[in-house]
């Protein structure tokens, strides 16, 4: 049975008379009143018990709103604030707004009005932490796994795991279509930030002047079509976690502002002053950072900022005895999804899928298994039912039968012909999986004229 809990409001000024008769008003609203007369006291009783309202007064000594605002922030960021000002200092109560107060009332303060903001301020307050346990609920029910039992992959995921808890900043590499915004979340959901927001940014599908101001907001005016003030993805994932997919893809400029939120923890809307945010940041990239710093396209202070702890997923086909475990999961998220009552895959299939080089990795895999529960008349997906370029490919053993006594060079020239032969050609992908230059497969395959 669930217990009643008496909404709390903290009043904070160092008027005693003016403290006292605001007590007796919210009392008489039936809500729990504590009193601090400084900001400083406050900061202490926020640190002890949960707040749901913070009513203050701007101007006090040493402490004052704005600053006893800013702290809360970062010691009981759940807590609503509204602030008291006199009558001529409504600037000051407006920057508090920017800053993230609730509201803001004239002293002297009219009962009817000052009862009125702070219900609506605790309305805000609980409609928050209902939809945070809500979210947190959801997450228990669908939450897009992180499956695999492969060496390679359990090797990934321990490196994932410990890191999870810690603070630091972490960069996530793999091909595309491995499962990098999975494995993100996956770290956030075992973090103790699993109770905020994860807020996830493709960098590379954003242009560099929408980029800059998605990531850090902007003031109104800032520039022409800036009508109001709005809040970036770092300021909504304060207190959280900020996923940056293709983080390879920022600019210049993007990535000053990227550093400068990393090392000093402000951030800066366009058009407006620094802030402090509370955010950690994971970061991901298809491509090879170290080269793109040698060629200039990526800060390399930047990059050893994101290169703190590095989880690298790797590609399917080196982890293909994961593949029933992600058929398993995809036939149910797929076939619910749809309302088909599908109870398996044949054998058949699942051996031709196991087979398979997966360029796409994860990803495709998951693609070809929801067009399979679509498409089939059956409870049971079979061959059949799989895309032609797949059912018809010959199957990907991933080793080579070489005799005792052949030649080291045929060796090396058989091991690139056939690696080139499961990556349709792509050279490129060739020589990462051998661990060789690309240029060195040019010039074994130049020098027999192929």
């Amino acid at each position: 049975m669930e217990t009643y809990q008496q909404p709390t409001i903290l009043i904070v000024d160092d008027d005693r008379n003016n403290v006292l008769a605001l007590e007796k008003v919210f009392k008489k609203e039936n809500l729990r009143v504590c009193t601090a007369g400084s900001g400083r006291e406050a900061i202490d009783t926020c640190r002890t018990q949960p707040v749901d309202v913070v009513l203050t007064d701007m101007r006090m000594p040493g402490m004052d709103g704005l600053q006893l605002l800013e702290s809360l922030r970062t010691i009981s960021p759940d807590s609503e604030v509204v602030v008291m000002t006199a009558y001529g200092t409504v600037e000051s109560a407006v920057e508090a707004i920017k800053n993230g107060a609730y509201d803001f009332v004239e002293k002297p303060v009219k009962r009817t009005a000052i009862v009125k903001t702070v219900k609506k301020a605790l309305e805000k307050h609980f409609l928050v932490v209902e939809n945070r346990n809500l979210r947190k609920l959801l997450k228990r029910v669908e939450v897009r796994k992180v499956v695999g039992n492969s060496p390679v992959f359990r090797k990934t995921l321990e490196i994932a795991q410990q890191a999870a808890p810690s603070a630091a900043t972490i960069l996530i590499t793999g091909e595309s279509g491995t499962g990098k915004e999975v494995m993100a979340r996956y770290i956030h959901e075992n973090s103790n930030r699993s109770d905020k927001s994860f807020v996830a940014v493709n960098c590379a599908a954003l242009p560099e002047s929408i980029l800059e101001a998605e990531l850090f907001g902007y003031e109104e005016g800032a520039f022409t079509g800036a009508t109001k003030n709005r809040d970036g993805r770092f300021a909504m994932a304060h207190g959280g976690t900020i996923f940056l997919d293709e983080v390879a893809e920022m600019s210049a400029s993007v990535q000053v502002k990227l550093l400068r939120a990393l090392q000093e923890r402000e951030i800066e809307p366009l058009g407006g002053t620094t802030r402090s945010v509370d955010v950690r940041v994971l970061a991901a990239t298809n491509r090879e950072l170290e080269t793109e710093v040698e060629r200039g396209n990526f800060r390399e202070d930047l990059f050893y900022r994101l290169n703190v702890i590095v989880v690298n997923l790797p590609p399917l086909r080196q982890r293909l005895d994961d593949v029933p475990l992600l058929i398993d999961l995809f036939i149910n998220r797929y076939a619910q999804k749809n309302n088909k009552p599908i109870e398996g895959i044949s054998k058949e299939a699942t051996e031709v899928l196991s087979g398979y080089y997966w360029p796409g990795n994860v990803r495709e895999l998951e693609n070809v298994i929801e067009r399979a529960v679509v498409l089939t008349r059956s409870s049971i997906l079979d061959v059949a039912d799989l895309p032609p370029r797949i059912a018809t490919e010959e199957r990907y053993q991933g080793q080579l039968n070489i005799s005792i006594g052949t030649p080291l060079e045929e060796i090396e020239l058989r091991v690139i012909r056939e690696t080139l032969r499961h990556t349709r050609g792509d050279k490129k992908l060739a020589a990462q999986l051998l661990g060789i230059a690309t240029r060195t497969i040019y010039r074994k395959l130049d020098a027999l004229n192929e």
